[in-house]
Parts: C-alpha cells; sequence; structure tokens
C-alpha cells in the first residue's frame, strides 16, 4: 500500500492528530513526505519549515524516487550533487496540487461562510416570519436552478456543445434506459423529495427552538448516521475509529442535552435537529443504494427534478398551513422577501459547492467547510444571543468535532501509520553507522593534518 498523493488525506490525518493532543505524530507524518536524498541538514530544514507553513504538501515523485532502487554509481554521485542542493527546498508542490488546495481554501470558505450565513439568517427571518415549512417550500424550489446553470457551464466549458435537449436526454439516462418515466419520478425521485422536504424543515425548527451553534453542531452527527447506514444496509467495511467517531457523536449529543439541563424547548430542539441530520444520512444511503452514483449533469437534473415535485405536490402544505394559521401571516407586505431570497440564495449555494465543488478540489477539504461553520456560529450567537458556553456545551462541541474529524480520516490510515513506523525503525538503522562512519573518517584526517606540524617542530 503506497502512501496517499492526496494531500487533503494528510491534511485530515494531521488535523486530527493534533486536535488529540498527539502533537508528535505530526513529525512522523512529515518524515513519510520529506525525501531522503541529500544532506540530512537539508531534511532538518524540511521538517522546521512544514512547522511554519503546515498548508504545504510535499511532491509525491520525492517518495516513489527515494524508494526505487539506484546502483553505487548513481548514489556516490547523488551525495556529491547532494551539497549543491542544500539551499533548494526539499518540498515543492505539483501544479496540481497547488490549484486544488487554492481552490480548496477558496471552496471551504465557501461553504462555511453560506451555511453559517444561511442558518443565521433563518434565525433572523423567523423573528418577523414564523413560518418553518414554508420558508423551506421557498428555498427548494430554487433547486430548479441547478440543471440550467450546470447546462451554462457546459456551454461555456465543454468543447462539444450540446442542445438542451440533448443534454437532458444524455442526462435522463441516469434513471434507467427509459429516462425520466412517471413510474421512475413516483419511485425514484420522489422519495428523496420528501426526505429533502423532511431534512430542511426540521433543521430550520430546531433554530427556533435552540440556538445556531448547537444546532450546527448537531447536524455534524449526520455523518456518523451515514456510516452506520451504510455499515449496515450497504455492508461497508467496518472500521473501528469509525464507530469511535459514532460514539463520539451519541455522546455529544447527551452531553448537549444535558448542557441546558433537560429543559423542554432545549429537548424538542436537539430531538428536532438530529431527526433532521438522520433524515440526510438517510437520503444519502438510499440514493447510494437506489441510484448509485451521479456524474455532475445528472446530479444537476436529479436536484432540479426535486423542485419540480415540491412545486407539483408540497405547495398544497403551505396553503393548508396558512388557512388552519399554523403559519399565518396577516399581509404579504410584512413578509421579509429580502431575507427569504437571501435564505434561498445561500443555501443553493452552499448545495451547489457541496455537490460540484468536487471537481476543482478534494472533497475531504469541502467537508471541513461544515464543521467550520461551528465557530462561525458561536462567535456570532455570543454577540447576539445569551447562550453561555459551560463546560459541558464546549466538551460536547470538542468531542462532536473530534469524531466528525475522524470520519474524515481516509480508509487505509491505519495501514499507513504502521508503515510510517517501520520506516523510521528503518530510517534510524541506517542513520545510526552513517554517523559512526563520519567519526571514524574523521580521525584520521586529523591525524594526517598533525603530523606535519610535530616533524617541522622537531627539525
Amino acid at each position: 500500500t503506497e502512501m496517499p498523493d492526496d494531500p487533503s488525506s494528510v491534511l485530515i490525518m494531521l488535523l486530527t492528530l493534533t486536535f488529540c493532543g498527539k502533537i508528535w505524530w505530526v513529525f512522523l507524518l512529515v518524515k513519510l513526505h520529506v525525501t531522503s536524498e541529500g544532506p540530512r541538514i537539508c531534511r532538518l530544514k524540511c521538517r522546521l519549515a512544514f512547522l511554519s507553513k503546515p498548508c504545504v504538501f510535499f511532491s509525491p515523485g520525492d517518495e516513489r524516487s527515494r524508494e526505487s532502487p539506484a546502483p553505487a554509481e548513481a548514489q556516490m554521485q547523488a551525495g556529491v550533487e547532494g551539497g549543491g542542493r542544500v539551499n533548494r527546498c526539499c518540498w515543492k508542490c505539483s501544479v496540481t496540487q497547488l490549484k486544488k488546495i487554492f481552490w480548496g481554501v477558496a471552496v471551504v470558505l465557501g461553504v462555511c461562510s453560506s451555511w453559517s450565513g444561511s442558518t443565521q439568517l433563518a434565525k433572523l427571518t423567523f423573528k418577523k416570519f414564523d413560518a418553518p415549512f414554508t420558508l423551506t417550500w421557498f428555498a427548494t424550489n430554487w433547486n430548479f436552478l441547478f440543471f440550467p446553470l450546470y447546462y451554462l457551464g457546459h456551454v461555456f466549458k465543454s468543447a462539444e456543445k450540446q442542445s438542451p435537449k440533448q443534454r437532458y436526454r444524455e442526462c435522463c439516462r441516469f434513471f434507467g434506459d427509459n429516462g425520466l418515466t412517471l413510474k421512475v419520478f413516483f419511485t425514484k425521485a420522489a422519495p428523496f423529495g420528501v426526505l429533502w422536504t423532511l431534512t430542511n424543515y426540521l433543521y430550520l425548527h430546531a433554530i427556533k427552538k435552540i440556538n445556531t451553534t448547537d444546532v450546527s453542531v448537531l447536524f455534524c452527527c449526520n455523518k456518523a448516521f451515514v456510516f452506520l447506514l451504510s455499515w449496515i444496509v450497504l455492508r461497508d467495511r467496518f472500521m473501528g475509529v469509525r464507530i469511535v467517531a459514532a460514539i463520539f457523536a451519541i455522546a455529544g449529543i447527551v452531553m448537549m442535552t444535558y448542557a441546558d439541563g433537560f429543559h423542554s424547548h432545549s429537548v424538542i430542539g436537539i430531538a428536532l435537529v438530529v431527526g433532521s441530520a438522520s433524515m440526510s444520512a438517510l437520503y444519502k444511503v438510499l440514493f447510494k443504494l437506489l441510484l448509485g452514483s451521479a456524474k455532475f449533469g445528472e446530479a444537476a437534473l436529479f436536484l432540479s427534478v426535486l423542485a419540480v415535485f415540491n412545486i407539483l405536490f408540497v405547495t398544497c402544505i403551505p396553503v393548508i398551513l396558512y388557512f388552519t394559521k399554523v403559519e399565518y401571516w396577516s399581509s404579504f407586505d410584512i413578509v421579509p422577501w429580502g431575507n427569504l431570497c437571501g435564505f434561498s440564495i445561500l443555501l443553493l449555494t452552499f448545495n451547489i459547492l457541496l455537490n460540484f465543488g468536487i471537481a476543482i478540489t478534494y472533497p475531504t477539504l469541502i467537508s471541513l467547510g461544515i464543521v467550520l461553520s461551528v465557530p462561525v456560529n458561536a462567535v456570532v450567537d455570543h454577540y447576539t444571543s445569551e447562550i453561555v458556553f459551560n463546560s459541558v456545551r464546549v466538551i460536547a462541541i470538542i468531542i462532536i468535532g473530534l469524531g466528525f474529524l475522524l470520519l474524515l480520516l481516509p480508509e487505509e490510515w491505519d495501514v499507513w501509520v504502521i508503515k510510517l513506523l517501520t520506516r523510521l525503525k528503518v530510517r534510524k538503522k541506517e542513520e545510526i553507522p552513517e554517523g559512526n562512519g563520519d567519526i571514524a573518517s574523521g580521525l584520521p584526517n586529523k591525524s594526517r593534518r598533525t603530523r606535519p606540524s610535530m616533524s617541522s617542530f622537531a627539525h
């Protein structure tokens, strides 16, 4: 098993291990990405440079070149040329990795700002417009823009341009050989439309009950629910570290409930957001079970179809809630249309980055944007609400965040760590004889330098 070429996987390992307090593991992981060619002082500079620039990743080509055996003459020549490479940087990022890291930072900031912004704007909207289901219905209708936006990107990016009808027919193959028929619409699209509506409605309704910090951190538990459902339903590979992450998520939920003293509004709010995370996990697992993986055009068409289902079959529910005065407003003039449109745009941006950001950066970096929205919401809540960050709440947030990071670890992380330890043992054995050889070779040189001076003194 080779070490990961994906820098985002190494980044997650570094973040998780540093988060756990295992700082010395960071040095071990860094040594794995540093070439062993050249003098030892060059390798030392690379390790020190990593500490000052933690987001820089090394070229995987260095590791492969290190492992390839070379003749003795080539090794001697490399040793001579190594002195000239001391002043040259040993850790060079490839152009592709630099681009992906740059876009990854931009996507992480976009995901974090759009998710936390939509959450805070929904909280602000409910002070004037107390209608979470109507807001859910209104925002879901904006999903219809997914396929038109995708087609615009296809026109500007693709060399072989197709008409909208041709592109639509090609993307419809995702639903089967017959395309998007009425039967397929009700059997494969309608259930996901219901899960989509429930996920967003429960999330928004939870914002009315508890603060946005608790809502955002509890929603991160959906990653653990996805793993548990995938393990049970899809028979995915069992991983002990992810079981630990799921336990952390459950423990964090219990501690978050205890943080407010088991009050009725707090328990209801936590139950709502946990239900939202469960619906989100069920949506993802069922999508993989029934539909498999989708390309960008197919995913855009699918999300637009969900908007069509929302318009045709869910519109009646806000109307019923209005006339039964469950979600009632006296006049349409008092509806904060700016907040509604702003929330819908932010939520649409978040879903676009979440579904299509993988085209320009690593998927792991995109997931980091969700967990980074927790401290952003915490700062906003600290200045705008009466939230109390007691020790129980802080520990619950840390536990859930740690569980989220553990779930982002790659599947072969344990193999990489074992391989890392093996390489370190071999490297230590090689460095000890090398050091003894330097000392032994230095003694004769010194004796040769002192003999002429003694003979001249005698004369």
